[in-house]
């Protein structure tokens, strides 16, 4: 099945329905939460609250794909709540801090470990084979849409180790079609 994606040419899929229908609904959510983010397109977090220098300087940087105004919410929230700078790179929900539990040393992703959390929860990660700059962001966040959606079906994560973690209801619900 071909796909027209907005930032690319045309894509084949050769899956099965349901990683369509993942790829679906990702594009949906993305669309929801851009428009929810819009109104935090301007404001300056530096006078409500301390976020990590290092933090500020990678959220003023050109080039990412993430919106600014997503890299500023995340901040805020982790500086809200006390978190340090790796709370402050990510949405810190449920998921995240596990993945943060499993793939984190030093601050910095494995991949490896990542890879191996995704092969546990039976996410195919074979054909995302670009190392173009920026590869590894790109691999974390498509890798974790993609396990959301199987974690949020299942109710729990399997991690690395083969322990299974069981999903907070409201996590799960926030993220079953």
């Amino acid at each position: 099945m071909a796909r027209k994606h907005k930032h690319t040419e045309i894509v084949e899929i050769h899956h099965t329905p349901e990683v369509v229908e993942i790829y679906d609904t990702t594009v949906a959510e993305v669309d929801a939460m851009e428009a929810e983010m819009l109104e935090y397109e301007n404001p300056t977090l530096a006078d409500v609250v301390e976020l990590d220098p290092e933090v500020e300087a990678d959220n003023a940087k050109r080039g990412s794909i993430v919106r600014t105004a997503y890299k500023k919410l995340y901040a805020q929230r982790a500086a809200e709540a006390g978190q340090g700078k790796v709370a402050q790179r990510s949405c810190w929900d449920w998921l995240a801090q596990q993945l943060a539990g499993e793939c984190l040393v030093d601050s910095k992703i494995s991949i490896e470990r990542f890879l191996t959390v995704l092969d546990a929860n039976g996410v195919d990660h074979s054909r995302w084979t670009n190392r173009a700059k920026g590869w590894e962001g790109r691999l974390r966040m498509t890798g974790r849409l993609a396990l959301q959606k199987v974690v949020a079906a299942q109710g729990h994560l399997r991690t690395a180790d083969g322990d299974e973690l069981v999903a907070p209801a409201d996590w799960v619900a926030k993220f079953t079609n």
